[in-house]
């Protein structure tokens, strides 16, 4: 059975509830809906609780380059699963237009007919291979986890995160998912006790609690592809392997018990938003003088009073869309926005009139399903 979270007047997170309970309390007016970005149903006592005691209550992170999985759980009932989308290839991209551009611009700043030592080549600023900053790739899909660890500690009482620490082996020089472990291991450990568990003890447990694992296409949202695996390494606090040894042999056995439930799935992911630019780097040759036209490009704010990534409801041809405001699009003639779903795909072009604000953007997507 799924569990509620609760939160004190204050807003300090309690143990979770039964949705039976919840329901009684807000039909009684002893508490009210609490509003998060997660949009999970959560309540808020009006009156002060009976107590404030908690269990443990543990975050799994299985980390990766394009989803991540995260798992929450307590000794009696698991209370989430998540799938991420991460923006890895999203802000590849962007950085790599970035680089183009700034190159050409350096490249038609510099006058060839003069001699090498004579040229107006910029000096370096710094040694870039020095520097041990995050990839921009990285550092996005690393705090879109942080983002969403920090609403989890909003609903539930977190005791514990256990992240699952990627080694490459073999001649394997390195992969996208094991640059700023470190890193986020620090960000971690500034909001609850943090460990870590290699991937090898992570499938043995998620094998032994019999919780499926689907490999055949990682890119599915579903339970079985990465949440199960966030499930299992929030389970290693509540059960442990034992070893045992005697003369003429040795082996071991899992010690411990968990009760695993059916708990709220959601997949999350970031709007592909751009930054607001001046104009497209290439002009719009429908124009009957194209070298000087450009259209607009970028922005998050909108001439009908939408915002890019606000979650919206619109109507075309008798059908209903749901989904998020990715920008907008005016010519003489017409004035659309344009709404996407959480795979920043387009669904289409809809009239502002024929558009509702549903909940203004958190810059998260939160879905309960892929469509």
């Amino acid at each position: 059975m799924q569990r509620v979270p609760v939160i004190s007047p204050q807003g300090k997170a309690l143990m979770p509830t039964k949705p039976s309970r919840a329901r009684k309390w807000l039909k009684k007016g002893k508490a009210k809906i609490y509003k998060n970005d997660l949009n999970v149903f959560a309540i808020q006592l009006i009156n002060e609780p009976s107590g404030e005691e908690t269990q443990d209550v543990v975050i799994g992170i299985d980390p990766g380059k394009m989803f991540s999985g995260v798992g929450v759980q307590s000794s009696k009932a698991t209370l989430l699963k998540l799938h991420l989308i991460l923006p890895f290839p999203s802000v590849t991209k962007k950085i790599t237009t970035r680089r183009i551009l700034r190159r050409a611009r350096r490249g038609r700043r510099i006058n060839r007919k003069l001699p090498y030592a004579q040229r107006c080549h910029r000096a370096k600023r710094f040694d870039n291979r020095v520097d041990k900053k995050l990839p921009p790739s990285i550092k996005a899909n690393r705090q879109l986890e942080l983002r969403v660890v920090k609403e989890i500690t909003q609903l539930f009482p977190v005791s514990k995160i256990v992240y699952e620490y990627i080694k490459a082996r073999g001649d394997k020089g390195f992969s996208p998912a094991m640059v700023g472990q470190k890193v986020m291991l620090k960000w971690l450990e500034g909001i609850a006790p943090t460990a870590t568990q290699f991937g090898w003890q992570t499938s043995n447990l998620r094998q032994w609690l019999k919780l499926p694992k689907d490999k055949a296409d990682k890119s599915k949202a579903v339970e079985e592809t990465h949440s199960n695996d966030g499930v299992a390494l929030a389970a290693s606090h509540f059960i442990k392997w034992k070893k045992w040894y005697s003369t003429k042999a040795h082996g071991g056995y899992w010690e411990g018990e968990i009760c695993l439930t059916s708990a709220w799935f959601l997949v999350i992911a970031k709007p592909n938003i751009y930054r607001r630019q001046l104009h497209f780097e290439n002009p719009d040759s429908k124009k009957p003088n194209p070298t000087q036209y450009r259209k607009r490009k970028g922005g998050t704010v909108t001439q009908f009073g939408l915002r890019s990534g606000d979650f919206v409801q619109a109507e075309k041809a008798g059908q209903v869309y749901r989904g998020w405001i990715g920008g907008y699009t005016q010519t003489a003639k017409t004035k659309n926005v344009s709404i996407y779903d959480i795979n920043w795909r387009r669904i289409g072009q809809f009239g502002p009139n024929k558009v509702k604000l549903l909940k203004r953007s958190t810059k998260l997507l939160v879905s309960s399903a892929i469509s």
